[in-house]
């Protein structure tokens, strides 16, 4: 899969990724093998033009989560289609309360608007639940403001997929609720927004490995369209 193909792929490599891991990362907190901190790509990408920088958050409070290891999956499909990844979640950043008026950012807050401030674009996983989503996960796309005064304020003309995984009662409300919020942001949610209830998370394992082709090819249609805009955008700047 090259991120522009006609068919879907199902990813069953079961070896374990590697993981770099942060300075500031502690021990006890190292993600499942299925996601990488950092991929530089491996994929064919379009000839003559770098590989645009695709960073991925994870909503859910814990790692090895039906939201992370969907994190996971589409950040191998964006490597193998020639992005070059980061991948953070919010367990891992564990960030303060936002504060717009606030004066110090801690090292976990500057590390997250670092990379966002860097990407050609995004794709968010949230656990979907009580109507809504993750209060973390809302949290850290608050302090994507701090990007305010920058040439490409917020999430700017930055293409965003939207990932929403069933993780309990009330399911339902988190993609539309991703979607006013990375409108809010001024970025560009993709035509495609994967739901998927808790049978359809099953599919993926800790590895990133999608067991169902019909959920590989939504992933796959995902990463098509993000890849899409993002060359489509890099084109014009």
């Amino acid at each position: 899969m090259d991120g522009f193909g006609t068919g879907p792929s199902v990813v069953r490599d079961s070896s374990p990724l590697t993981v770099r891991r942060g300075k500031d990362a502690s021990a006890d907190r190292i993600p499942p093998p299925g996601l990488e901190r950092r991929n530089s790509g491996h994929g064919p990408g379009q000839s003559g033009r770098r590989r645009p920088l695709i960073v991925g958050i994870g909503g859910s409070a814990r790692i090895d989560s039906p939201t992370m290891r969907a994190l996971g999956a589409a950040a191998r499909m964006l490597a193998q289609a020639g992005a070059e990844t980061v991948m953070l979640s919010v367990a891992e950043l564990d960030l303060p309360p936002y504060q717009p008026d606030g004066k110090e950012r801690s090292a976990a807050v500057r590390r997250l608007v670092s990379e966002v401030r860097r990407a050609e674009g995004l794709v968010i996983a949230a656990p979907d639940y009580h109507g809504g989503t993750s209060g973390a996960l809302k949290n850290a796309l608050d302090y994507l403001w701090d990007l305010g005064e920058t040439p490409r304020p917020g999430l700017d003309a930055r293409p965003v997929g939207l990932l929403a995984c069933d993780e309990g009662p009330g399911a339902g409300g988190a993609l539309a609720t991703l979607r006013a919020t990375v409108h809010a942001l001024g970025g560009w949610p993709t035509p495609l927004g994967v739901s998927l209830n808790r049978q359809e998370c099953a599919t993926i394992d800790q590895y990133g490995a999608i067991s169902s082709p019909a959920i590989a090819g939504r992933f796959d249609t995902l990463t098509d369209q993000i890849m899409g805009f993002a060359y489509a955008w890099s084109h014009l700047i």
